[in-house]
């Protein structure tokens, strides 16, 4: 009997050990299991589709504290359906593509409402592009000026497609006028040139005056629109910062366009309103000479527009630069206008920020320069009109204004421009 108690406790022992394996092992499995599950919905979450990720972003409120870029859940202007827009573009038909950009296509559309509108489709809908998105639909709708592109609405970023609908502007870029398929034979007239940099100047010196200040970071000719009058509107805010008060700049990477990008900017990290400075500079000589701002057909050491245009003037050679064109078609004033703009465009294009000048200074410059041109022009007019006169008196014809009246004419023409330069 004792013999068989012997044999009947030996398995009650295994049986409990067996049984604390069994439990060690299915703890074991059941932590390996819940480990390669968090594993595989972590990786799917990555794998998302854009579309499904973009509706995940959108879910979560945005918080300025995140990111100052992205603004809040309000968009502060239209919320368009997908469907209207795609209607209106005929399904983004190839017909209507007006522009091409690094971000996105823009398309020519005819709203329910009778409005002609762009229709600016970004290319991808990934978490970048619904914060480049945001940024723009933040910025443009609470800003308002007569020089930059309107923003009449917009999809939910919610919607299968981020889209923007701005006004539209008719008459292309810049860029096409000077170097592009708009380009004609006779180039643009001088004055067209000047009012465009001016106005340009208007609607930089304007975002970097408001509350908080705003950076461009993309300025280019290809981002300055035309209308039919060739009045500009400065478009494309993607890429643009809104900037913290008191502060001296923000430390991004670069981002921009070849040619365009601030030197110390691209070197430093460092992004401040110069740097739209340095690009509106390049922009600048694009309009003294008519040429892209990098063209890898040129000379090597003359590929970069703005090198080139910093070197054409540290030696003196401006006429080397200006696009003949202007040369032949203008008189004593213009030309001096346009040495006049190289200049400011020199200090724009200065490698360290600190001896650039500001928008503001930039755009009371080329204002000044303008009216000085004015002014100019008109004392030329009354030096035409008395040698015409004293041609005149020596054929022995009678001059139309008696002498004394012609004198106090001409005093007062000709002291204008003496006292303005």
């Amino acid at each position: 009997m004792a013999c068989f108690t012997r044999k009947v406790e030996r398995p009650l022992e295994l049986r409990t050990f067996y049984a604390g394996v069994s439990v060690g092992v299915g703890g074991l499995l059941v932590i390996v299991t819940f480990l390669g599950l968090f594993l595989y919905r972590r990786k799917k979450r990555n794998r998302l589709s854009p579309v499904l990720l973009s509706r995940r972003a959108s879910s979560e409120p945005i918080s300025s504290k995140k990111d100052p870029e992205l603004g809040n859940e309000h968009y502060g202007t239209q919320v368009f359906e997908y469907e209207e827009l795609h209607e209106a573009t005929d399904g983004f038909n190839a017909s209507n593509e007006v522009g091409d950009g690094g971000f996105g296509t823009v398309y020519k559309g005819k709203l329910r409402d009778g409005r002609t509108v762009a229709i600016k489709r970004l290319y991808e809908n990934n978490f970048r592009r619904v914060e480049q998105f945001m940024t723009e639909v933040h910025i443009l709708s609470s800003l308002r000026h007569h020089n930059l592109v309107s923003l009449y609405g917009c999809t939910s970023r919610h919607s299968r497609e981020l889209l923007l609908v701005f006004e539209f502007v008719p008459n292309g870029t810049v860029a096409d006028h000077l170097h592009g398929p708009r380009a004609c034979e006779e180039g643009l007239p001088w004055p067209v040139r000047m009012s465009i940099a001016i106005e340009t100047a208007q609607a930089l010196s304007y975002l970097h005056a408001v509350t908080p200040p705003i950076v461009h970071r993309d300025v280019k000719t290809n981002n300055i629109l035309l209308d039919r009058s060739f009045r500009v509107k400065v478009a494309d805010f993607g890429l643009s910062r809104l900037f913290p008060l008191n502060v001296t700049h923000v430390s991004t990477v670069p981002q921009g366009t070849p040619g365009y990008v601030d030197p110390e900017y691209h070197q430093c990290y460092q992004l401040t309103d110069k740097s739209d400075v340095y690009s509106f500079g390049v922009v600048l000589v694009e309009l003294i000479a008519s040429k892209p701002a990098v063209d890898i057909t040129r000379h090597r050491h003359e590929i970069n527009l703005a090198k080139m245009a910093v070197n054409k003037i540290q030696n003196e050679e401006l006429d080397q630069l200006v696009d003949p064109r202007l040369w032949r078609q203008s008189n004593s004033e213009v030309i001096w206008m346009i040495r006049q703009v190289a200049e400011v465009a020199f200090g724009c294009l200065q490698e360290e920020r600190d001896m650039r000048p500001t928008m503001k200074e930039v755009l009371e410059a080329l204002r000044g320069i303008e009216g000085k041109g004015s002014n100019r022009k008109k004392g030329a007019e009354a030096d035409d009109a008395v040698a015409k006169d004293d041609d005149r008196s020596l054929l022995g014809e009678r001059p139309p204004h008696s002498p004394d009246t012609v004198n106090a004419e001409w005093e007062s023409r000709l002291t204008t421009p003496n006292a303005s330069v």
